[in-house]
């Protein structure tokens, strides 16, 4: 029996995840292989903040200020990316593309990165016979500050392409394809990366780190390949001035809407990011959680998040505006680090894993909306998707670099002043340090939903209709 095609396209709607983000101007086949960026970005981006986070410390002895330093340079590009963003939106060629030379020399700046990253770890860690003593940190700067910048205008370019390829309707679930493959990547990277390294040996971190190099730039050339139509422009248009930065800024924040949003989105990002670096050691220093339970903590965190992502694209489907639906997600992180702080005094282990999966499933929705949000934000005159996806990326990763620095600190600060006596004979404790951090979350999470406040009520009537008369995001289905 032959199944109609009409059937079949029916069917894979309803039945395959993403399968309704597709749009005439954006197939199914063309975006998935344009997804494959957020692959490469989530596979820099545990190796610089994860992997070789722990290989730095543990197998080659650096000292933890130093890696520090190094985890924190590519956060300083992080502000960069609304410019990077504009650039893209400006940018004039022969053959009219735009978005794919800026995601061809991101891939480039992070596979020369990543390149040489493995060497100069070594000779940071002290495994030098010739050249200045300094010459460690400086190369190991160099790398994590290219890696860093290509990671950062890879996904800026990547999620403007996107968002010009997809139409109104699609728009939001080609969003949420974007968030899951990043989350795919990162996950599916950390266990390669992991296995890989179990043996730990200097070549093999040559190997591992130069071979994700390679995978990077074969991933995106990949993605990027006939993804943007060629419009040819005269001499004469390339030869036209470019608008500035500044008279764009003004158009994209023309009406304060997207100032409001840059400020939800960079208290809320702060409020869930405090915690990152504190969640295990607060698990085993003040819950004697051993070293394997601990390390659960951030696949428990993951799904949380994929989860949330899942009822995310259900509250979409029945025509919840993004605004309400990050404020949904700043109340679960309101819930989940109460949680977290009442487990101490009461030593419930299974109330801090709950604590940690509502973390996760709270940033989640937090993070998809606010991302909804800057794509589906009307641009005016001569602003773009670009600057406008820039904008959000630069305030969501500038917040989340401070608010684990900042984190990390109060808790040992807070943490010295308790165990003096400083604080009282009651907050002679280790736990109060940590404890200090998460309430901060809490009032930082309090403080971002006040400023959701007015772009949830100037917006309610219009995007419930715009997201009511959307088809359905086709992800309820997915397997979270």
């Amino acid at each position: 029996m032959i199944i109609p095609r009409s059937t079949m396209a029916r069917i894979g709607i309803k039945y395959l995840p993403f399968a309704d983000a597709a749009s005439d101007g954006l197939p199914l086949g063309q975006l998935l292989r344009l997804s494959l960026f957020q692959v490469s970005v989530g596979m820099a981006t545990v190796m610089v903040l994860g992997t070789l986070n722990r290989v730095m410390i543990v197998e080659l002895g650096v000292a933890a200020f130093v890696v520090a330093i190094m985890i924190a340079l590519p956060v300083l590009v992080a502000p960069f990316r609304a410019l990077l963003g504009f650039r893209s939106d400006t940018y004039k060629s022969a053959i009219g593309w735009k978005r794919v030379p800026y995601i061809w020399f991101g891939s480039l700046w992070q596979f020369g990165g990543l390149a040489i990253m493995p060497f100069a770890l070594l000779v940071l860690s002290g495994d030098q016979t010739l050249g200045p003593s300094w010459a460690g940190e400086v190369l190991a700067g160099l790398a994590f500050l290219m890696t860093g910048l290509g990671l950062h205008m890879t996904q800026t370019a990547g999620l403007a392409l996107a968002s010009d390829r997809a139409t109104d309707e699609t728009r939001p679930r080609v969003v949420a394809l974007l968030y899951v493959s990043f989350l795919a990547g990162m996950g599916v990277s950390a266990v390669i990366i992991g296995l890989l390294l179990r043996d730990f040996s200097a070549l093999r971190l040559v190997q591992v780190v130069q071979g994700a190099a390679v995978v990077t730039l074969v991933l995106n050339m990949i993605a990027l390949w006939k993804q943007e139509r060629v419009r040819p422009m005269t001499r004469e248009e390339r030869a036209a001035p470019r608008p500035s930065f500044a008279q764009a800024w003004s158009d994209y924040s023309r009406g304060g809407q997207a100032g409001k949003l840059l400020a939800v989105v960079a208290l809320g990002t702060m409020a869930f990011s405090m915690q990152d670096v504190l969640l295990e050691p607060f698990g085993g220093e003040i819950l004697d959680m051993s070293v394997s339970a601990t390390t659960l903590l951030t696949a428990i965190w993951a799904a949380g998040a994929l989860v949330g992502f899942g009822l995310a694209a259900k509250w979409l489907n029945h025509g919840l505006n993004p605004y309400l639906m990050a404020a949904r997600g700043v109340v679960v992180g309101i819930i989940a680090f109460t949680a977290v702080t009442l487990s101490a005094p009461m030593a419930l282990v299974p109330l801090f894993f709950a604590g940690a999966a509502l973390i996760g499933f709270g940033a989640g929705i937090f993070a998809v909306a606010t991302l909804i949000a800057a794509m589906t934000m009307p641009v005016e005159g001569i602003a773009g998707r670009g600057l406008a996806l820039g904008a959000w990326g630069a305030s969501q990763a500038t917040a989340a670099g401070f608010g684990i620095a900042i984190g990390g600190g109060l808790r040992d600060v807070v943490s010295s002043w308790a165990m003096t006596g400083a604080l009282g004979k009651a907050l002679e404790t280790p736990a109060t340090g940590y404890l200090s951090v998460y309430h901060i979350e809490v009032g930082l999470l309090f403080l971002t939903l006040i400023a959701l406040g007015p772009l949830a009520k100037g917006v309610r009537s219009l995007e419930r209709k715009k997201f009511l008369e959307a088809d359905k995001i086709g992800l309820t289905e997915f397997p979270t």
